[in-house]
């Protein structure tokens, strides 16, 4: 009795696993699967919307103890009111600066470190062992809702607090010298901030130490550094809340080294693209 001749099984072995290989996922895909995961959370939305309330709020509410007072102040202090630009000073605080910087900061860190806490983050890199690609998709998705939430909030801030200003004549419109500057530079101090808090998130990988972290590069270091030695002031330039004074200042500058609206965008911007490249490479030399 003869065997019959069998088939070598290497080809066909090789064609099927080709027919069963899952494509790569597109980057759009990956772009997508963030969005999702970003607005899965309930928090979310909820952490946007107090962080606008509390942020127009104390723009607004600014702007209303200027309306209420106005009859005691003189008649010198009326005149140089525009003058001096303190309705753009209302329109955006340092106090609702504050407020942004450190809301962002948090939901740009809860974007990373809470998929570190529930582990989903082993999931995401099972499924696309492309980490960085999964980071860079991250990093794209929190940019764009943070600079939308950012325009949102610095417009209507504008908006709002001029409208009760000019109940006493002294409000200012958009074109206004210097209120465009203003608002666009409030408006992206959301997501540099946002890409910070990521950044540290990616790093350190825990939510109360990155939140520590966060506050002590955003709002405390600019207040151990001022502009009025030059070490320090180059420190305090290079810093993203040194530079959204620069930004949203108006005339002369009353410090000893002052810097320069091109070098404020500078600083925003290599933030930005640092923070960023942090949060996508650190997934390629840590253990996951």
């Amino acid at each position: 009795m003869t065997t019959p001749p069998t088939t070598p099984a290497t080809p066909v072995t090789t064609a099927v696993r080709a027919q069963v290989t899952e494509p790569r996922a597109r980057f759009r895909d990956l772009v997508a699967a963030e969005w999702v995961k970003l607005w899965s959370l309930r928090s979310t939305l909820w952490a946007f919307v107090f962080s606008a309330l509390a942020v127009i709020g104390f723009n607004v509410g600014t702007a209303w103890d200027e309306y209420r007072y106005w009859s005691a102040a003189d008649t010198r202090s009326r005149a140089g009111f525009i003058r001096d630009g303190i309705p753009l000073s209302i329109a955006f605080t340092a106090n609702a600066a504050m407020i942004l910087m450190l809301a962002l900061s948090a939901i740009g860190a809860t974007a990373i470190v809470g998929e570190y806490r529930t582990g989903l983050i082993r999931t995401t890199f099972a499924a696309v062992p492309a980490r960085r690609s999964v980071m860079a998709a991250k990093a794209g998705v929190v940019t764009a809702v943070t600079t939308v939430f950012g325009a949102v909030v610095s417009a209507a801030s504008f908006g709002l607090t001029q409208a009760v200003l000019s109940a006493r004549h002294a409000g200012v419109s958009i074109d206004h010298p210097g209120a465009l500057r203003v608002v666009a530079a409030s408006a992206l101090l959301a997501p540099v901030s946002a890409l910070v808090g990521m950044a540290l998130g990616a790093v350190i990988r825990h939510s109360a130490a990155t939140m520590v972290a966060s506050v002590g590069i955003l709002l405390l270091l600019p207040l151990v550094f001022s502009a009025d030695r030059h070490w320090a002031a180059v420190v305090d330039h290079a810093l993203p809340a040194g530079a959204w004074d620069r930004l949203v200042a108006v005339g002369h500058q009353p410090v000893a080294y002052p810097s320069t609206v091109t070098g404020a965008w500078i600083v925003y911007a290599v933030w930005a693209v640092v923070a960023a490249a942090v949060a996508v490479t650190s997934v390629r030399r840590r253990d996951q």
